[in-house]
């Protein structure tokens, strides 16, 4: 969305943004290392690109782990995930990952101490092993030897915060080895193309897997670009009676919890409560003080269209 009245303030956003990776020297892993990243604020499916990346390569039998910032965390120490723990320790992006992949997950706001406590745990140090870097785009601090973007077409036609949503502006993308963009946006890779951008282009798909429910919903989630949530709803064939949009990583309180079990009570909605997974994994325990409410989730999942064809091109890069 673009913030017109907010456009005076961009050259400053600009100028700030150059100063901060003004002189900074990536520093090296010993294993090598992709990262999954994008140009906007959040929003563009870099968790469920993560997840599905992690399961390739695993099932290929690579050695893999992911380092993340885990934004919204309240420690500050560099540890690895247990996937029994809760979003507040490890945040709920990583979290969300380590349950669903089995991988190895390190949290830090230093990734490249993230990467060493995990090449030092590895078992044996054998067999092919890389690190996925999540969020990684805008991180300098950290050598890439991969760098794959997710580009779509609203994001290559926004403008810099804060008057648009990108964190740098589109000459950044020269900086990209690979960009994935979804089967449904042929506009988008038309767009790379017009700006004279010939990286290679990997196509996904995205899956919103939705639970059956007799009647309508109440539906919540506190995501960067919550529309897409309700609307993948909708498409699917649910009735929402309501929805509730909670800031992005947003921890919920047990205030938060009473309140959207009355809301669906009082809109009649009989079929439950529904939100998305990485809302299910910051709600934790919490969930149990819905009573009788049923709480449903609703998970999004990335099909490469060339998982053979991924594998090879990455295991080529990596030599």
């Amino acid at each position: 969305m673009k913030r017109v009245w907010l456009a005076p303030l961009v050259p400053l956003y600009r100028a700030a943004a150059a100063l901060r990776w003004m002189g900074v020297r990536p520093r090296r892993l010993a294993l090598p290392v992709v990262s999954v990243g994008n140009l906007s604020a959040g929003g563009t499916g870099k968790t469920p690109f993560v997840i599905a990346l992690a399961k390739l390569l695993k099932a290929e039998g690579l050695a893999v782990d992911v380092l993340s910032r885990g934004y919204g965390r309240r420690g500050t120490t560099v540890e690895r995930v247990i996937p029994t723990g809760s979003a507040e320790c490890y945040g709920d992006e990583p979290l969300l990952i380590a349950r669903q992949t089995g991988v190895p997950v390190y949290v830090g706001a230093r990734r490249w101490e993230a990467g060493r406590l995990a090449e030092a745990g590895r078992d044996g140090g054998g067999g092919v092993g890389l690190h996925l870097l999540d969020d990684g785009f805008q991180h300098r601090q950290l050598h890439r030897d991969v760098d794959l973007v997710l580009v779509n077409s609203e994001d290559l036609g926004d403008w810099l915060l804060p008057a648009g949503n990108l964190r740098e502006p589109l000459s950044a993308l020269r900086r990209a080895t690979v960009f994935a963009v979804s089967v449904e946006d042929d506009a988008a890779v038309e767009r790379l193309r017009a700006i004279g951008l010939g990286q290679p282009v990997w196509r996904f798909r995205r899956e919103m897997m939705v639970p059956k429910v007799a009647g309508p919903v109440y539906a919540f989630c506190g995501i960067a670009r919550p529309e897409q949530f309700f609307d993948g709803l909708e498409r699917a064939g649910m009735t929402l009676v309501a929805r509730k949009v909670f800031r992005d990583h947003a921890p919920y309180r047990a205030s938060d919890i009473r309140a959207l079990e009355q809301f669906a009570d009082r809109m009649g909605a009989s079929g439950g409560l529904v939100t998305t997974e990485k809302d299910r994994v910051r709600m934790g325990d919490l969930a149990a003080g819905l009573g009788e409410v049923p709480l449903l989730t609703a998970g999004l999942r990335i099909v490469l269209e060339d998982e053979a064809g991924v594998s090879a091109w990455l295991r080529d890069r990596i030599g």
